[in-house]
């Protein structure tokens, strides 16, 4: 009787034993495949990291290229002292624009009177760029809308120079990497 009590309990231990292997076993088996999960999400958080961060150096790119070539046009725009420099304002900022016919005839007149003088040489109208800021912000995947506030100093003959300040609206294509819209608007004189 005694073997046969001392074997049930030998059993019983074989039995519990083998559950709480089987038990550990799958637990096992549940931590390796949660560890698995946990490997492939940092792996999928690394890369999407990676993608923001270019994301976020293109933009900040071509934030800062939209940027400077509005202020270009600015300078290039507003710096005249004749007929002559009037006339070259648009080959120095030709190669930044991809603007409409209509918006370019409206931006770069021909600085003649009615008469076909020249407004510019007779009045002795001259303009010097002072100094801008520019903002920027984004519009879409496509296009970067950026203003500038320009202090442009004007003068004419018999007029004393004044200050002017304009904002300058425009959007920058990030493909042709080119200004493809601009709208002046003048603030104030000072």
């Amino acid at each position: 009787m005694k073997n046969k009590i001392l074997l049930s309990i030998m059993g019983l231990l074989l039995v519990g034993l083998g559950i709480t292997m089987s038990i550990t076993n799958h637990k096992r088996s549940q931590i390796a495949d949660v560890r698995k999960e946990v490997s492939q999400v940092a792996k999928t958080q690394k890369h999407v990291t990676t993608q923001n961060d270019n994301l976020q150096t293109t933009y900040n790119a071509n934030d800062a290229t939209a940027k400077s070539k509005l202020l270009e046009f600015a300078k290039a725009y507003y710096t005249f002292s004749s007929q002559s420099d009037y006339d070259k304002r648009f080959n120095q900022v030709s190669d930044i624009l991809s603007l409409s016919n209509d918006q370019k005839n409206q931006l770069f007149d021909s600085g003649l009177d009615a008469t076909g003088g020249s407004r510019i040489d007779n009045l002795g109208l001259t303009s010097q760029y002072q100094t801008a800021t520019g903002y920027t912000s984004d519009l879409d995947n496509q296009t970067i809308e950026s203003l500038a506030t320009v202090v442009v100093k004007t003068s004419g003959t018999a007029q004393k120079a004044i200050n002017q300040t304009v904002l300058i609206h425009g959007w920058f294509d990030i493909k042709s990497q080119k200004l493809t819209s601009i709208k002046i608007n003048q603030i104030s004189i000072h």
